[in-house]
């Protein structure tokens, strides 16, 4: 394999995409023959974070002075010298590079170094030890260009969200038990874990969590300082139970069951609505936990609102994102006398501790369940 192929169903991340093409290094195949590639997240200093509530007023003028002296310029070009012999305009096209410098897009030659074994799977991490000493630095295996069956192997722009408000509320969330529903790479919970004592790391498919709990493998520097700890657990929204199979890999022990209905004070989730099945189970998932606790509960969930064109309305929709403000809604008028919600969309103008564009599609929503006894 010397470059990514793209099928008719192929997915790709923004966050990969943009990428420089050094930043990409194929580690191994999974056991299912994905390509699985390693990342490097910076949390950025105080110095170098973006403040996102700041106006962007002189920003604006610099860029229609920009825009303004673009215009001069082509002005001053006759235009006959920008057409061609019929008349049509001649553009100079730059020439391809496959140069790997800068921030550019560049095609991903990946090299593979190993395959997936039970070994590779279970081998405790080696790499440099240079690498632990920066604090500041997650390192998250994932895949790339994957079917939308697969998307949770990526790192999205919503995890990247919602990984910000968790660094900012640090208050907020230090000594708390948090569950994760569908955290995909684990990305979220890994930066949750540098704050609170327990997070339950939560998906469903064996090769999916086996990537998670390597990356929380590969991350556990950043946790062992406050002694905090990810558990990575099998959870199906469209099952109605627990996994409590002892023969099951990423099962539940009973204890473990106690102590998410006991002492879970927060519930995160990260663009896991874009399917609206998963985003009715997802709502399900959430109601069943949250009317069995016997305490008020948090829920934090960042979303990407998702634009296409579609033949049904002949028009630019955003239907999995409807479907997920129908599903908030339903939630809130809810009244069965076991459990209330509220639901209030939250500003995206904290700090920025991470690298990526924010951009005004990204949303995050809170939720308070109270339970009607409370």
């Amino acid at each position: 394999m010397d470059q990514i192929t793209f099928h008719h169903d192929t997915v790709l991340s923004d966050v990969h995409m943009l990428l420089p093409n050094a930043c990409h290094l194929m580690t191994y195949l999974n056991r299912v023959g994905q390509p699985v590639f390693i990342s490097k997240f910076k949390i950025l200093s105080s110095a170098e974070r973006l403040d996102n509530s700041e106006p962007n007023e002189d920003r604006g003028q610099d860029t229609n002075a920009t825009q303004g002296e673009v215009k001069k310029e082509v002005g001053a070009v006759n235009v006959d010298t920008l057409l061609d012999e019929d008349g049509d305009l001649d553009v100079t096209h730059r020439p391809r590079t496959m140069s790997t410098e800068g921030s550019g897009r560049a095609l991903v030659c990946p090299i593979i170094l190993q395959q997936s074994s039970p070994e590779l799977e279970e081998e405790d991490n080696t790499d440099d030890e240079a690498d632990k000493c920066f604090k500041d630095i997650i390192k998250i295996e994932h895949t790339m260009a994957t079917p939308l069956e697969d998307v949770g192997k990526q790192v999205w722009r919503g995890a990247l969200l919602l990984a910000d408000f968790i660094l900012s509320e640090q208050l907020m969330f230090r000594g708390a038990t948090v569950l994760e529903l569908g955290a995909g790479t684990g990305l979220t919970s890994i930066i949750m874990a540098t704050i609170a004592k327990m997070v339950y790391c939560t998906d469903v498919g064996e090769d999916l969590l086996s990537m998670c709990r390597r990356n929380v493998a590969l991350n556990r520097h950043m946790m062992e300082p406050g002694g905090s700890e990810v558990r990575v657990k099998q959870l199906d929204w469209l099952r109605h139970d627990f996994c409590t199979d002892a023969d099951m890999e990423f099962s539940w022990k009973e204890e473990e069951i106690a102590d998410i209905y006991d002492n879970t004070s927060f519930i995160i989730a990260a663009d896991v609505c874009y399917d609206d099945d998963l985003t009715d189970g997802f709502f399900r998932t959430l109601y069943q936990l949250c009317s069995n606790f016997t305490h008020t509960c948090t829920i934090f969930i960042s979303i990407e609102k998702r634009m296409n064109f579609t033949l049904r309305h002949m028009d630019v929709s955003c239907d999995a994102y409807d479907h997920f403000c129908h599903c908030l809604s339903q939630l809130q008028e809810l009244v069965d006398g076991r459990c209330s919600f509220q639901v209030e969309q939250l500003p995206s103008n904290f700090e920025q501790f991470l690298l990526y564009e924010r951009i005004e599609q990204l949303e995050l929503w809170k939720l308070t369940a109270t339970p009607t006894s409370f």
